[in-house]
């Protein structure tokens, strides 16, 4: 499919096609992503392949381009369910999207592309993940702030800028002689996860998921470990690098992780293999304001930014709200916890691939 822009200049032709597998233009498009300032992890080409693979989802990676020379990119996919409803979304399983051009005009020919599209498609929403507001006359997702702070290369100032109550429970992980290891699998990673988004009752993400996310983007991605003096698993996260900023994405803990201060410490060794690394900005991630998590974060001294989660409303009246806070899934969530693991781990995937 290709659409042709009305804006387009009939001497300089702006085209908008989408992302096919030719590798060449999977380069480029990584290329332009790498060097494009607004662009994020989630913009890169390797989540096509994922989200098509794992999941099943439709997806339409649109780019701009003149004269061979891409000049934005919008990744889009489409989530259908008749529990969740039929969307168009920027971008599923990403905590930023949206749209990321070098003009206006190349911004403006994705944007009515997707609409074409999602008009194509019949979704009842498209929806766009941004960092920074684009449509402020669209209804926006109040819901969710990020939080990001840079780093510094030297160990001893970043233990200094925690808070102290936090930085207390820092030194209590290193004293009870907590180490961290680097994984090779997902498979630590997944028990810890599985079990710990069963306790909260929302299901989890499938293994092979998590095992596609290692092999898509190699070094930029890896799984930290912590472990007791025993060497019993407590804590564990899966992290994207993107430029010189590490996102700390994906997380599980054992229930007696909290008498080792484990997560904590698995924060504090991330950061250290991060500066030792050459990253510059920690990014803790999205969090819905009120949680636990929100005020994890800012105990660490990091400062909310809100993010702008906007919608263009085709058959519905009001924004989803397919989110744990929405009270009319609390019965789910407390079935869901009753359920033996095994079992949630077998339903779960087919439930939480359409929640995105």
């Amino acid at each position: 499919m290709t659409f042709v822009s009305n804006a387009s200049m009939p001497e300089l032709p702006l085209r908008v096609a989408q992302l096919d597998g030719d590798g060449g233009l999977l380069a480029k498009w990584d290329a332009y992503v790498g060097a494009a300032p607004a662009a994020t992890f989630f913009h890169r080409a390797g989540w096509q392949h994922i989200l098509q693979t794992v999941f099943g989802h439709r997806t339409f990676f649109l780019y701009a381009e003149r004269h061979g020379v891409i000049e934005g990119v919008l990744p889009l996919a489409q989530i259908k369910s008749r529990l969740f409803g039929n969307a168009l979304i920027a971008l599923p399983f990403a905590v930023y999207g949206g749209v990321v051009a070098d003009t206006e005009e190349a911004a403006q020919a994705l944007e009515a592309a997707a609409e074409q599209l999602a008009m194509e498609l019949g979704v009842a929403h498209l929806e766009y993940r941004n960092m920074t507001p684009r449509h402020p006359d669209w209804p926006t997702q109040d819901l969710y702030v990020t939080f990001r702070k840079e780093i510094s290369s030297d160990e001893e100032t970043n233990l200094l800028a925690i808070p102290r109550k936090q930085r207390a429970m820092v030194r209590k992980g290193i004293g009870n002689q907590l180490r961290a290891e680097f994984d090779t699998t997902a498979d630590r990673f997944f028990a810890l996860f599985a079990d710990n988004v069963h306790r909260h009752g929302t299901p989890a993400l499938p293994k092979q998921y998590f095992t596609a996310l290692l092999k898509a983007f190699g070094k930029d991605c890896d799984i930290l470990t912590v472990v007791a003096p025993d060497g019993t698993p407590l804590s564990s996260v899966l992290s994207f690098y993107f430029r010189d900023e590490i996102l700390p994405y994906y997380a599980g803990d054992a229930e007696r992780a909290r008498d080792f201060a484990a997560n904590d410490f698995k924060y504090w060794a991330l950061m250290c293999h991060a500066a030792g690394r050459g990253i510059r900005l920690f990014d803790y991630g999205r969090s819905k304001v009120g949680t636990g998590p929100y005020s994890f974060k800012k105990n660490w001294g990091f400062v909310p930014q809100p993010l702008h989660y906007e919608y263009r409303l085709f058959k519905r009246g009001d924004i989803p709200q397919n989110n744990p806070n929405n009270p009319k899934y609390k019965l789910m969530i407390a079935a869901w916890r009753r359920l033996p693991l095994p079992v949630a781990n077998f339903l779960g995937p087919f439930i939480v691939r359409n929640l995105g």
